[in-house]
């Protein structure tokens, strides 16, 4: 299962018809990432994912990870920086993966109003210019510009880790500062309770006409059913599908 295309396909592939390109928001981000690379020395990656680029900053803690540092930002064609992934442990690499696509389920189950008060803390482990590896804390953040409806600009943060994180990760409330432990977090509302019963099934190994005679219900409500859970799951088939619901404790 590749989850960098489940994750391609929620952020790349949100409707941005008809919205500005908001290009002076755009520059106004570019700056907070060059002002947390200068101020924090943080490694800052500015995606935008309407046009599916980044902007990276090189603060200090970059030649901490065997990178140049420097106050010029680098463009690249993706919101994926392969040079920064490739440092981070192969076993933390999915988690990261995982965590950022719980992140945007519940970003999106927010109030547009919200979502700018929330981002995602989480430790990795990531190599030094040594090639040993160090412990890093990494920031998520989604910056909004209103009207839109959309999730369009991230800013992640890499960072030295000070202090111990929950286990598995959390979303940060910045304006009260209540800690939301993704193990303990729910995300059951990506599917409907109807979708999530005809996964178990399909989890189970049942057909589709059985599951429909299980449930009463028509072989095509099942058949819309499946389309629906692969739809929001955004992966190609039902094992791949049970395999994510099951990463996010939905069944």
């Amino acid at each position: 299962m590749n989850i960098v295309s489940q994750l391609n396909e929620k952020l790349l592939n949100q409707d941005f018809a008809g919205e500005p390109r908001c290009r002076n928001e755009f520059d106004q981000f570019q700056l907070l990432a060059q002002g947390y690379a200068n101020v924090e020395n943080a490694l800052a990656v500015l995606s935008d994912m309407h046009t599916n680029n980044s902007h990276i900053y090189y603060g200090g803690f970059a030649r901490t990870l065997g990178m140049s540092p420097s106050h010029e930002g680098r463009r690249i064609s993706s919101i994926w920086e392969e040079d920064i992934l490739k440092r981070i442990h192969p076993n933390d690499l999915y988690g990261k993966y995982l965590l950022e696509l719980r992140f945007f389920h519940f970003t999106k189950h927010l109030p547009r109003s919200k979502r700018g008060d929330y981002y995602l803390m989480e430790k990795l482990r990531m190599k030094d210019a040594q090639g040993n590896f160090i412990p890093v804390l990494h920031r998520m953040f989604y910056l909004h510009t209103f009207p839109e409806s959309n999730i369009r600009f991230a800013l992640c943060l890499y960072t030295p880790l000070l202090a111990e994180v929950p286990v598995g990760g959390c979303i940060v409330d910045s304006v009260t500062g209540q800690l939301t432990e993704l193990e303990k977090h729910s995300d059951s509302r990506i599917l409907s309770e109807r979708e999530k019963q005809v996964l178990r099934l399909i989890d189970q190994g049942m057909m589709s006409k059985n599951i429909a005679s299980l449930l009463s219900i028509s072989i095509n409500t099942v058949s819309r059913h499946r389309q629906e859970i692969l739809q929001k799951m955004k992966v190609k088939n039902s094992i791949e599908a049970c395999r994510v619901a099951k990463d996010l404790g939905i069944i």
